[in-house]
């Protein structure tokens, strides 16, 4: 290719990933519905978007490399204080059923569907065992299921990936050196290759543990560190094994999130934004080496086998994985209706299928156009699915609001009292002892300490939690930890203002979404709390009483939406005003919040 037709390639393939994830953003659909099509089409119709002829023998270590760096993401948001119990069963026995069933189902229909031997068969049943994060965390949160279903979910994608990479290329070097028959599967080959993914990971702990740790290098260059450290290990990892650069990305990942003393940089938008761009780059990439012409011949077939996999494969694993324990069948249900297939299937059939081809495998030319046609078949199915199914089974959030009221002053407890009677469920967290007992004395649930871990930790999330409302008598913690959990709240965080002239070392400079605008900063809902004022609920289809102003919207939908400086009260017909004025009167009737 010339140098113009190289730079067109690039260009084009950046402005795909990003352009398609933009559209996906804009349609409020998971990305891959429109990155697939895009990418196939893009290779389909011109000769710019190849990425063998734009990168040649670099483009399948690039593929492995990246997905490194993505599953290295994921293990940066993996708990270990969540996999206990069932959900740690649960999780295991998904792996270890959904590896054996699929490939034995595969392994069993694929030569009769697909006119292929049994080596191609198995290969291809090794392949689409994995399903990936990639695919599930857009699904998840498009769908918003149960935190347990949620994270049973996140952890089998999460960690089938890397060992699902293992045990294809141990299959795939198996064939080879088996004269390309099945049957030479070497186990000793599989826990060495685990051994030296672990290895990996504990190098690229000791390597993260000594620059963020020892050195101290901050959020930027603290994040170009992990970048290479993730980089190096995954590449070197892969030259002694293929694909043991995937267990060291995750295992490295699982170390940094769950071992105390670690300095995380704060923030990773440079991680999270790079993440993205990768994911698009490689879905483009890889569909656009797949033909219209190779995909003709097994277009049927896979219709069959990607109905074979969704209606019986993973109801079946997902049932016998949730043998003898506390999952509800709803949860069961919905689990098995979720098992899409990824990136790492697609990278790994693009490997294989191309050694097996050149080394005169036959049929091996059918791994990947089979395997694109079942993430595109899986994807499209689950996508358009998930969420009436969730909906169906109960597993879906509750759609009303459950903010997070973090304070415990007199006048805080009043408003949680006048939220809960509008129908919200109300969480609050104290530090002080006085007002941790005046909270559980109004009756409220009482987060435990560690969801405010994550004021001081990145890597943790309040879960369920659709926002944070930071009303504590410490202006600088309400700015400080409103910086920190935008992050890592899924929802808005809003804090209550510093008084006018305040002598807090960070609260007077520091923006945000700060709540109620200047009239109402704290000292003043203090003040006029102390002097009788109270809060009280008003449909807003009538006007607000002399005196009182409007603090919340509390939708017909059970939305919560607070009046700040930037955003006004914008209520319809449906809706409820949280107001603050006078005390109603006791002799009209009104003896405090009442639900409107």
């Amino acid at each position: 290719m010339s140098e113009d037709s190289i730079l067109l390639g690039i260009g084009l393939t950046f402005a795909l990933a990003v352009g398609s994830q933009i559209l996906a953003g804009r349609l409020r659909i998971p990305a891959l519905i429109v990155l697939l099509p895009a990418g196939f089409a893009a290779g389909a119709l011109t000769d710019s978007v190849d990425p063998d002829e734009l990168l040649g023998p670099a483009f399948s270590p690039l593929v492995s490399v990246a997905v490194a760096i993505i599953l290295y993401d994921a293990g940066l948001g993996l708990d270990l204080r969540h996999l206990k119990g069932g959900t740690r069963n649960v999780v295991v026995r998904l792996m270890v059923l959904g590896v054996l069933l699929t490939w034995g189902t595969v392994l069993l229909v694929a030569p009769s569907l697909f006119g292929v031997p049994a080596a191609v068969a198995s290969m291809i049943g090794m392949v689409l065992v994995v399903s990936g994060p990639t695919v599930v965390g857009p699904l998840l949160e498009h769908v918003r299921p149960s935190d347990r279903v949620r994270r049973i979910l996140m952890w089998e994608g999460s960690l089938i990936d890397p060992v699902g990479g293992i045990l294809g290329a141990v299959v795939f070097h198996s064939l080879v050196s088996g004269g390309l028959q099945t049957g030479h599967f070497r186990f000793g080959s599989f826990c060495a290759a685990l051994a030296v993914g672990l290895l990996g990971g504990a190098v690229g702990a000791a390597l993260l543990w000594f620059t963020l740790r020892v050195l101290r290098l901050g959020e930027t260059l603290g994040t170009l560190a992990q970048l290479a450290t993730v980089v190096v290990v995954a590449a070197g990892c892969d030259m002694a094994v293929d694909d043991t650069g995937l267990i060291a990305a995750i295992v490295a990942g699982l170390t940094v999130a769950n071992l105390p003393g670690f300095d995380m940089p704060a923030r990773r938008p440079f991680f999270e934004t790079l993440v993205q761009l990768i994911i698009g780059l490689l879905f483009v990439s890889i569909s656009a080496t797949v033909t219209p012409k190779s995909l003709v011949p097994v277009l049927l077939p896979t219709l069959a086998l990607v109905a074979l996999l969704i209606l019986f494969v993973r109801p079946l694993v997902a049932a016998l994985s949730a043998l003898r324990t506390d999952l509800p069948a709803r949860e069961r249900a919905f689990i098995g209706w979720m098992a899409p297939r990824g990136i790492v299937a697609a990278s790994t059939a693009t490997s294989f299928s191309a050694s097996l081809t050149t080394a005169g495998l036959r049929g091996a030319d059918k791994i990947l156009p089979v395997t694109f046609l079942v993430i595109v078949g899986t994807v499209l199915v689950y996508a358009l699915t998930a969420k009436p199914v969730a909906g169906r089974l109960g597993v879906v959030r509750p759609a009303r609001a459950r903010p997070l009221l973090v304070g415990g002053d007199p006048w805080v407890v009043d408003l949680a009292r006048t939220l809960r009677a509008a129908g919200l469920d109300v969480l609050m967290w104290a530090g002080g002892a006085q007002e941790r007992e005046r909270i559980g004395q109004a009756g409220f649930e009482l987060a435990p300490g560690e969801l405010m871990a994550v004021a001081g930790d990145p890597r943790a999330r309040l879960e369920g939690v659709t926002s944070v409302l930071l009303l504590t008598g410490d202006d600088d913690f309400n700015a400080l930890a409103s910086i920190v959990l935008e992050d890592n709240v899924d929802g808005p965080v809003h804090r209550v203002g510093p008084p006018p002239g305040g002598s807090g070392v960070v609260a007077p400079y520091t923006g945000g979404a700060v709540l109620f605008g200047p009239r109402y900063a704290r000292h003043t809902l203090t003040a006029r709390h102390e002097a009788g004022a109270r809060f009280r609920l008003q449909p807003a289809s009538a006007p607000p009483p002399p005196g009182c102003d409007t603090l919340f919207v509390v939708g017909g939908d059970g939305r919560l939406e607070p009046v700040t400086e930037g955003r006004p009260s914008t209520a319809g017909e449906g809706d409820t005003l949280v107001l603050l004025g006078p005390a109603p009167d006791p002799v009209s009737g009104g003896s405090g919040p009442r639900r409107a």
